[in-house]
């Protein structure tokens, strides 16, 4: 029976430490994020809060980074992409590669190519093993025709270990399914 609890608790520990891995390897994300009261009812960039059960200014808010991040998110999902800027401002961790890889992604889509790929470029700076960062920056060199260098991007992208994860099969499909290298 202690043989069964053990086998168990390693067999969750791996569970939890493979996700961990994932997260750390560049929030491989084939989901989008769940819509909460941040878009369902905040307006003007406001993130709900939880604790106050209300829409709050980022800025002035104390909440953390992690809950300042998914709303973030959130929003870029969206399509909010200037009020994605402003609470990703409102983050203490600006230098993080997941700040400046989301940066770059609501830049790039608000039509500021060549800001958000200088952000993809400062979040690879960051974290090189940040592979959605990689994986967003191959998808915007495929939009401006930069097709070799998006394949760079690819095989980095496998090289570090994410060949089975979203960001790989993101810039895959973004390069019509090919694998060229």
């Amino acid at each position: 029976m202690n043989r069964k609890i053990i086998l168990f608790t390693l067999a969750a520990f791996a569970a939890s430490m493979a996700g961990q891995a994932a997260r750390a390897v560049g929030e491989d994300t084939s989901e989008p994020p769940k819509k909460t009261k941040t878009t369902t009812q905040c307006k003007d960039g406001k993130v709900w809060d939880a604790k106050r059960n209300r829409c709050v200014d980022a800025k002035r808010s104390d909440l953390g980074d992690d809950i300042l991040f998914d709303a973030a998110r959130e929003l870029a999902y969206a399509g909010q992409y200037e009020n994605t800027i402003n609470v990703l401002g409102a983050m203490k961790e600006q230098q993080s590669a997941r700040v400046l890889n989301y940066l770059g992604y609501a830049n790039r889509k608000a039509g500021r190519m060549e800001l958000g790929m200088q952000y993809y470029k400062r979040a690879i700076q960051a974290d090189e093993n940040y592979i959605l960062a990689r994986s967003y920056m191959g998808m915007a060199l495929v939009e401006q025709g930069r097709v070799e260098e998006a394949r760079v991007q690819l095989v980095e992208i496998r090289d570090r270990g994410g060949e089975d994860t979203w960001a790989y099969r993101a810039l895959l499909q973004s390069l019509g399914g090919v694998r060229q290298y």
